[in-house]
């Protein structure tokens, strides 16, 4: 178990901007400009690709309070968390979903367990850091980007607003939410013109892949909707912390707005037609529904998925 100081320490990082904010989901209504789950859509140039999705797990944060997750969670409760990143691959592109960390302060500061450089961790699928063609940022805390400067080929994505919030023009950090290091990597990458803007709500920012806000768990985090060989994948990322967020309809314990959040959860039910491919941000049970290969690699979408 975790000294209590250590689990204060844990909660006090979780809960540092959850603040309270107004950014209800709008309603909307079908139209011409809308996906099969009824929501608007703006597409770039059509495409037929359909895409391979694993999640793979890169180490382990042990005995992590369930109350940093769950709002209201029993105080007594401890999990084994998982630290994730997404594949999500075709013929023309490997895009990574979230970087997460590698930096010595965050590794000596959380002690987790069974490390690996994320980077190193997409070798059992044949993937090298250069290999990775996009990298997609669901938010900007350090768990998620920290890792972004490991993948030297790859163009980032991030929500404009999610970038303008937290990253000042000379790299500056504008809100506690980002770590003062990865805000100055991120304005790097950007001045490098790496750093590309997805501008908005139920953007399809590469072909099969669209972004969706809401979720407010950071000021303009998004999650992921990915046409798949098996129909429709959501990455939630920590929109959605563990499955029983969505089991027992319940926000996340550090959101700006948890009417938005549960709002966003019921929204990532509507985006697929079987909700066991709605993916959490950090539940190890993603690796027992979807168990092969193994090893760290949860195959959700892929040749031999059906």
């Amino acid at each position: 178990m975790l000294p209590a100081r250590s689990a204060s320490l844990i909660l006090s990082a979780l809960l540092l901007n959850a603040l309270p904010s107004n950014s209800p989901v709008a309603a909307e209504s079908v139209g011409p400009d809308m996906d099969p789950a009824g929501e608007p859509l703006r597409r770039p140039a059509p495409s037929d690709s359909l895409y391979e999705v694993y999640a793979v797990r890169y180490a382990t944060l042990a005995h992590f309070p369930v109350r940093g997750l769950i709002a209201g969670a029993d105080s007594s409760r401890t999990m084994d968390l998982a630290m994730t990143v997404w594949v999500v691959r075709n013929a023309d592109r490997v895009v990574l979903v979230d970087a997460g960390f590698y930096r010595d302060k965050f590794v000596e500061r959380w002690k987790p367990e069974g490390f690996t450089r994320p980077s190193e961790a997409l070798a059992p699928l044949g993937i090298r850091p250069e290999d990775v063609t996009d990298l997609v940022v669901t938010h900007v805390h350090w768990d998620h980007l920290d890792g972004a400067d490991l993948f030297p080929n790859a163009r980032v994505w991030i929500q404009k607003d999610e970038y303008e919030h937290h990253v000042g023009a000379d790299g500056q950090p504008l809100d506690r939410a980002i770590d003062p290091l990865d805000a100055t990597m991120l304005a790097d990458l950007h001045a490098t013109g790496r750093v590309h803007f997805v501008d908005g709500d139920a953007r399809e920012f590469l072909p099969g892949i669209t972004a969706y806000t809401g979720g407010k768990h950071t000021f303009q985090s998004q999650y992921l909707r990915v046409r798949t060989t098996v129909g429709a994948v959501v990455i939630a990322s920590d929109n959605c912390y563990l499955y029983e967020n969505l089991d027992r309809h319940v926000a996340i314990a550090q959101t700006l707005d948890a009417a938005s959040n549960l709002a966003a959860q019921e929204r990532m039910r509507r985006l697929v037609a079987d909700e066991r491919f709605i993916l959490p941000g950090h539940d190890p049970a993603v690796f027992e529904r979807f168990p092969v290969p193994g090893n760290g690699v949860a195959r959700i979408a892929g040749p031999a998925a059906r």
